[in-house]
């Protein structure tokens, strides 16, 4: 059991197992404020340079989202699906990590690019999740948003430092450039104007208004009215537009409203009724659970910000470990205590129950032994190989332990008994465990596509088995000779 603890503590932790899609979904974040034909030239630069890699077959590119669908993206946010040649096809040695760090690497040469990378599916599921295109996210709360970008900022830096970390970025835009127009009424009423007067120029001149419509088959299209860009594409010409009071005055704009040049919040993402900035964070070839515990210590050493104003809180992966931990912390000291009844059911004996639940921490050893040896983590796949391991494990135990009760019920003698048992249920025990590591090997050593979730499952059943039953075969019959020993001397 000291050993299993141990050996635990150098086993990495995750929720799931990395699963592998046979494809690469990359989401770009470009500089905002961009107007449609830049972004398609920067999106074509883009696809352009991931095309490139040996690797790929196809690149997709969609530049924004449809403001009326669930999620609305601006011109400067690029989604690409990038399809993958087989990997038998592949050079040998070169995976798929491989290939996504040269991309990273290719696309941090391009000024102006944010790249995240991720898989079609998982990012989906990792949206509808956490709100987030990632595999974890640091979510901070609070009203004053310039406070909250610069408490996001600083997180983001601190943990770019962090082994293991990718793709760090905050997902929201940064600040806008924004023109500012307001209006003094005193000085509209002054020249006989009315705020309608004032609206509706600022509508046609810089916005553009529907004065009519063409009817093209079964068609509608708005006829849009709008002043000329070299009316409009400063402060200065913005201002000096005329607005024509009751009495055919022209009076200037700028005489009747204050207009100012300023940055401002070009989204404002709100969860539980608090504005909120999120920074996303990819894991590669670190586990969850070690990367979360230097985080977040370091984040708590490094970012200042007032915490009754202010909140950071971890979602994503994060939240569905705890959610699953939670319940395996429940469940396997169930199936424990249900095995265990089961047992006595079985023996009527408290004492042989207990010999065969405590032959669990070997098989329990192989199986961590096992992924640490592998370079897996410990997660829900690894958890419910686990769960099935302790009952073949107590199968095996209960086949040579019913044996040699049979015998002493008959009047064998005690070492006897146990001696007979054990080469007697040598072949069954064998061959239960054989079946079922010759079964699972297949998965355990799996690559294909597919294969991410099983193969923990598998590898911790296949040597778990593989240890615990060539220990118990030596193991369980002495202690079970020491305890009916110890048991017929108190008698």
């Amino acid at each position: 059991m000291v050993a299993v603890i141990i050996l635990s503590t150098t086993v990495g932790k995750d929720f799931l197992p990395p699963l592998d899609e046979g494809g690469i979904w990359l989401q770009v974040q470009m500089p905002p404020g961009l107007s449609l034909d830049k972004a398609r030239e920067m999106s074509d630069t883009l696809r352009r340079r991931l095309s490139g890699y040996e690797e790929v077959t196809y690149v997709m590119t969609q530049v924004g989202r449809d403001d009326e669908g669930a999620e609305a993206f601006t011109t400067s946010h690029v989604e690409c699906s990038i399809g993958l040649k087989p990997y038998e096809t592949w050079k040998h040695g070169r995976r798929k990590s491989d290939l996504i760090n040269d991309m990273a690497a290719g696309l941090a040469t391009l000024p102006g690019y944010d790249a995240g990378f991720s898989q079609p599916i998982i990012d989906m599921v990792m949206d509808q999740i956490a709100g987030s295109h990632s595999d974890l996210a640091v979510k901070v709360y609070g009203e004053d948003l310039s406070e909250t970008r610069r408490i996001a900022e600083e997180a983001a830096a601190v943990i770019r430092q962090i082994k293991g970390s990718a793709d760090v970025a905050v997902e929201q835009e940064p600040p806008l450039p924004q023109l500012q127009i307001t209006a003094d009424r005193d000085k509209i009423a002054r020249y006989g104007l009315n705020m309608a007067d004032v609206a509706e120029l600022i509508e046609v001149a810089v916005g553009g208004k529907a004065v009519s419509q063409v009817f093209i088959g079964s068609k509608v299209y708005d006829v849009i009215c709008r002043y000329n860009e070299t009316y409009r594409d400063s402060p200065e010409k913005i201002g000096s537009l005329m607005l024509t009071s009751a009495s055919g005055a022209k009076i200037p704009l700028s005489q009747v409203t204050d207009i100012r040049t300023l940055t401002g919040a070009s989204t404002i993402s709100r969860e539980m009724n608090r504005r909120h900035l999120t920074v996303r964070i990819n894991l590669r070839g670190r586990d969850l659970t070690s990367f979360l515990q230097e985080a977040n210590e370091k984040i708590r050493e490094t970012v200042r910000y007032d915490r009754t104003a202010y909140r950071i809180r971890w979602d994503g992966q994060f939240e569905n470990q705890s959610r699953a931990y939670s319940r395996l912390a429940v469940i396997v000291p169930l199936v424990l205590a249900f095995m265990f009844l089961l047992l006595y059911g079985a023996f009527r004996d408290f004492r042989q129950a207990g010999l065969l639940i405590s032959m669990l921490p070997l098989a329990v050893f192989g199986g961590m032994l096992a992924l640490n040896v592998r370079g897996m983590t410990f997660n829900v796949s690894s958890a419910v190989g686990f769960i099935a391991l302790f009952g073949v494990s107590i199968q095996n135990g209960v086949i040579m332990i019913s044996h040699i009760n049979v015998l002493r019920r008959r009047g064998t003698a005690l070492k006897e008994a146990v001696v007979s048992g054990a080469s007697h249920r040598l072949r069954p025990v064998m061959m239960t465990a054989v079946v079922a590591i010759a079964g699972l090997l297949p998965a355990s050593l799996s690559s294909g596509i597919g294969s991410d979730v099983q193969r923990p499952l598998a590898t911790v059943i296949v040597y778990g088995l593989l240890f615990g039953t060539v220990i118990t075969l030596y193991v369980l019959p002495a202690l079970y000779y020491m305890l009916e020993n110890a048991k017929s001397k108190d008698d």
